[in-house]
Parts: C-alpha cells; structure tokens; sequence
C-alpha cells in the first residue's frame, strides 16, 4: 500500500521519514499524471511544486500558517496532502475546484487565479497576525508561473519589507515560465540568480586549483561543492531582493525535499519577511511534459497518460480564426502590433509572434500595462491589438478608461474566452467585459455570432484610430456559420416568422441575440413563431453603443427579448431598454443573460440550464410576459 493514500491531514506528513518523502514524492506526480490526464487541469504547474509544497507541510503548520498559492492553478499537490484525494470529478460540477477554495477546506484561503495578488494577501494576513498578538503564526506565500511580473506583486514587495516584524515567508517557485517562457527584467534576474558567473567561476577556480593537490585537495573540492547552497548565498548577486531590505535565501533546488527544509526553516526562525528562491521545473518528471517546448503541458484537456496525447482532437474553435485573421491583417498592416500578458499561445498570438517577431509585445502578467503602453503605441502611430482572456480585462479598467479611452487612442482589445466558460469557476467566467465596458466614452464593442462576423469585425476594429475598440468571442469550438437575410443600417436580420393562427397572432416579437446567443435567439425565435407570433431575430455584430436601427426595431414591435452571455443585469439588452426609453419607446424589453453572481465551476451547458438561459427559458420568460401585458 502506498504512502499517499494514508495522507488525510499535514500532520501525516510530518511523521515521514526524509525516504518516505522521496517515496511520496513520486506517488504524488504518479497521481497527477493518471487523475489530470482524465478530467483535463493544470498538470505541468503540480508536478513541478511537488517537493516544494511537500517540505512546506512539513516545516510549516496548516491552517494555522496561512498557505497562499499564487497563481492557485498550482495548489493541487497541496489538496492532496490536506486530504482532498478524489480528483474524479476535477473542475466540474459537484467536484473539487481547480484552485483553492475556502468551500472545500479550511487549509484554502484565496482562491486567486487572477495572477500577483498572494503578496498583498500574504501582507495583509501576517499584519493582522501582529496586531492581533498571533505571534505563534507564520505566513506562507507561493509566487511563480510568472505572477512575478505583476506590478501588485512589487507594490506589495514594497510593503511587506517595511514590516520588518511580520512573520511572512515568501517562496518563488522560479520556472522561468508563465504559460510559455517568461519575459522581462525581473525575469531575467532570476536567470542571473540561477546561472551567477561569479559561483560558477569560483567553483571553476577550486576544480583547477584544489584537485592538483592530491588527496587533500579533491577532498577540499568535494567538500566545497556539496556547500553549493551556501555558496551561491555568498556569491550570487541577490540583488533587487536585499536592495528592498528582505532576507534572501537561495537559490535552491526545488525538487530536493531536504534542501526546501532546510530553507524554510532558516526562514520561518528568522521572524521577519524571508523571500526563499526555489528553482524548479514545470512538468517536471512527466516526459510528454517536459518536452512540450510550448508550455510544459501548463494545463490539458483530457489526454492519453503514456503519450500526452489529446484523447479526441479539438475542433477548429474561435482562437484560431483570430490567429489566422490578424495574421493576414499584420500581413497587410505594417502599423498593427499585437501585445500579451503572457498568454501568447492560449490567445492564438504565436503565428503572428512567429511572422512578426519585432511588432509582437509579451509583457508578462501586466494587463493594465499592456493596456497603457498600447495607448502609447497608438500615439505614436501603430494599432495595438491587445489580446487577453476576457475576465483579465477586468484587472486594466482604469487604463482602458483613463489612458486609452480618454486619449482617444485606436486600441484594439480582442478578449478571447468570453461569456460563461464553465470549468475554472467564478473567476475565469468572461461574462463582465460588455457591463463594465457599456460605460466607457467612445469605445465600440463587438460581439461576433460566427466565423465570418469575426473576421470582419477585426478589420472593422483595426480601421479605428480614434477610439478602443473590442472584440469578444467566447471559449471552444466555432458555431455553425449564421447567414443575414438582411441588413437594415448595420443590424444583421437572421431570421422573419410571419404569423400564424395561434393564440398570439397579431403580436410581434424582437428576438435579440448577442454574439454566441444567436443561435439559441434562431431556436427562441422559431418556438415563439410556433405559438402563433410573428417574429423578428437579429444578432448585431456591434452592439456598444447601441445602434439606432436596434432602437428602432424595438419601437416597432410588441415585446423584445434579449439573450446574451455577459451579465443580464447591466449588460447589453438592458443598455439597449434604457436608449429605446430615452427616445419614448414604451415596448416591453426580457432579458436573459448570467445573474449577478460568482458561478461555481461547472460546464457551460450545466451553468446555461442553472441560469436559465436556454432557448426555452426565454421563450417561457417571453410568453409570460405577453400574458401580462
């Protein structure tokens, strides 16, 4: 019998003997491997925190040290050893989270799958431990898979050494990748910190020097080596990290258990903030993983655990229409840049990176960066696309509104994963950009039902230069193409049901369906006309601000119903009820789109029946209301 299986609490992994941790240290990734090639998940981040995560349950006493993972994608190993060991229904509905989550233990705190904010929360918790006499209490921050390059991360940094008396121990899991390789200067310290010319050369001196002495000598060099953690301490360039007046231990290795002991507990007994710089391998000790140039398998779907293979291809989707698009349009654009936040393969910029190697911007895990250095660019006479998921948005409102939209700057936003996407839970659901953008002067919003809408509504984003624009399209496989039967001033029509002999006959109906909602909008619209109502469906492609022929539409009908995967409360079709009364329309308006509420992971089809956002939802929704009019 193994020893993971008899880990219910930390306390268990503190009776191991140091053989034992290297015994569960194998099972572990054994575990990961064979459970996450089933459900899909972060695998390549666990299976580099394993020893890591292992000799912090050691030293360090959970829930009474506050553990808090940064980005929480790499907590899995951690819910194992707090006893969470049913993976069978990871990331869906009734299952554990794929991040921390106080609903499922008392060892989680945050649930932060939006990049760099551990130390602030790390800052927070040790304060209140010292106002509060705690003293007994530490806390522990894990920050890497690039949340280094934040900016929050160094405003916190910047805090936390000037509570020289906070018990707060800061761990860098160093892989030198976020989704792909991470990129900038703080980036490239942590290189000199693990690759320090001066260590290197110090050792190369005692081999030349010590081992022509004899036997004294070798043993000397010997001797010398195996302190390689303690000389990199005195002659490494621990730079930035000292220079702000934090201890620093490392680099060490994080796959030797012993070697992250013993780091952590010189930093838990120093009794102030202690950074501790572990060097580790993403996908380390799965070799599909670890020779996977693009992201060292940061997160799979599910996969064939011997090979790395996807089990069932994946179908073209909207990523890939993009990537091909923007190609063709820096193909013919030698002004457009595209800018990531070190997402450069999950939003399909790495074709064009590949062509345009020089017009193409990662700036790490910095979207509020991104945002204002692209009104930068667009001053200066390029079109930046700015290409990130769209619940990451939300970190750069204040520089879309104030930097971009302010200065009348032709930035173009692509957000990719909008609406519900299901499995990563209430943080990744890209259903807030279309409310929060409603209300920012001048910007122009588009929300493509297919292929065809998106290409064009990228090259009509491109051809604006004095204004954000944004283009939104949701996670998956591409729907089936939506044709217009006709135009009327730039609001496709897809659909006309002339009435019938039902109950209802002689009303008229608008069916509005907003980008991915055109097609449940098509099968409201024919279940309405079945019930005896004439009907009109249209799915404008560019619905902030609101186009006048909408309003118009809405004044020439009894009822309208709206459908779309953004925030019904605020969202598109309330936007377009508040224009239409500003200008005396006095039609009815339902709406159907996400409530105003965090939604727990599930599959998208699952959270679209929870919110009632089927087609027979509304058309329910819409019948009722007819009644009552």
């Amino acid at each position: 019998m193994g020893l993971l299986s008899g880990i219910r609490s930390p306390e268990d992994v503190r009776r191991l003997t140091p053989a034992q941790t290297t015994q569960l240290a194998g099972e572990v990734r054994a575990f990961l491997v064979d459970r996450v090639s089933r459900t899909g998940g972060h695998l390549g981040p666990n299976l580099g925190v394993v020893e890591l995560t292992i000799a912090m349950h050691r030293v360090f006493s959970s829930p009474r040290d506050t553990f808090v993972f940064d980005t929480g994608h790499q907590s899995y190993v951690h819910k194992l050893l707090t006893g969470r060991q049913d993976f069978s229904a990871l990331r869906k509905r009734g299952g554990m989270s794929g991040y921390p989550s106080r609903a499922e233990s008392e060892h989680d705190v945050v649930e932060n799958s939006h990049a760099s904010t551990a130390l602030s929360w790390a800052d927070g918790i040790a304060k209140a431990n010292r106002v509060a006499g705690r003293r007994d209490r530490h806390v522990v921050a894990v920050i890497g898979d690039g949340a280094l390059t934040g900016g929050m991360a160094w405003e916190a940094l910047n805090n936390i050494a000037a509570a020289d008396d906070c018990r707060l121990v800061i761990v860098v899991n160093d892989n030198g990748r976020s989704y792909s390789p991470t990129i900038g200067g703080v980036a490239h310290h942590l290189d000199t910190l693990r690759t320090t010319r001066g260590y290197e050369a110090f050792l190369d001196w005692g081999k030349r020097t010590l081992r022509r002495t004899g036997a004294p000598g070798r043993f000397a060099y010997d001797w010398l080596h195996g302190l390689k953690k303690g000389l990199k301490d005195v002659v490494a360039p621990q730079g930035m990290f000292e220079d702000l007046g934090l201890k620093y231990v490392g680099p060490v290795d994080g796959h030797d258990e012993v070697a992250m002991e013993h780091a952590l507990r010189r930093a838990k007994a120093y009794g102030g903030p202690v950074i501790v710089h572990a060097i580790t391998e993403k996908g380390r000790g799965y070799v599909p993983a670890e020779q996977d140039v693009a992201d060292r398998f940061h997160a799979v779907g599910q996969i064939h655990p011997e090979t790395g293979l996807p089990v069932a291809p994946s179908r073209f989707g909207w990523t890939k229409v993009f990537a091909d698009e923007i190609v063709q349009i820096g193909r013919a654009r030698p002004d457009v840049v595209a800018i990531t936040a070190a997402m450069l393969n999950p939003v399909g910029l790495a074709p064009f990176a590949k062509e345009f190697g020089d017009r193409t911007f990662d700036v790490g895990i910095a979207e509020q960066h991104a945002a204002t250095s692209a009104a930068g660019m667009a001053f200066a006479g390029l079109h930046p696309v700015v290409a990130v998921y769209a619940t990451f948005l939300n970190r750069a409102f204040d520089q879309v509104l104030m930097d971009v939209s302010l200065h009348q700057a032709g930035v173009t936003f692509v957000l990719d994963r909008a609406g519900v996407t299901g499995d990563d839970g209430a943080s990744h659901n890209g259903m807030w950009d279309m409310a929060m953008l409603r209300i920012v002067p001048g910007l122009r919003l588009a929300a493509p039902r297919d292929e065809a809408t998106l290409r064009a509504a990228l090259r009509a984003a491109v051809d604006v230069d004095d204004a954000p624009t944004v283009v939104r399209y949701p996670k998956g496989a591409l729907t089936d193409p939506i044709d217009a039967v006709e135009s009327l001033d730039g609001v496709d029509v897809v659909a006309r049901h002339t009435p019938g002999d039902g109950a209802a006959a002689g009303r008229r109906v608008l069916v509005v369906g907003v980008g991915s909602m055109a097609g449940a909008a098509l099968a409201a619209g024919e279940s309405l006309a079945a019930h005896g109502l004439e009907v009109d469906v249209v799915s404008p492609t560019w619905v902030l601000p609101v186009p006048e022929a909408l309003v118009k539409l809405a004044g020439e009908h009894d009822l309208v119903l709206t459908l779309e995967d953004g925030l019904a409360d605020g969202g598109v079709g309330a936007t377009v009820a508040q224009r239409a009364a500003e200008q005396g329309v006095r039609t009815p308006f339902v709406h159907r789109g996400v409530s105003k509420s965090f939604l727990d992971h599930a599959s998208r089809d699952q959270v679209m029946t929870a919110q009632r956002m089927r087609a027979e939802d509304a058309v329910r929704a819409t019948l009722a209301a007819l009644a009552d009019a």
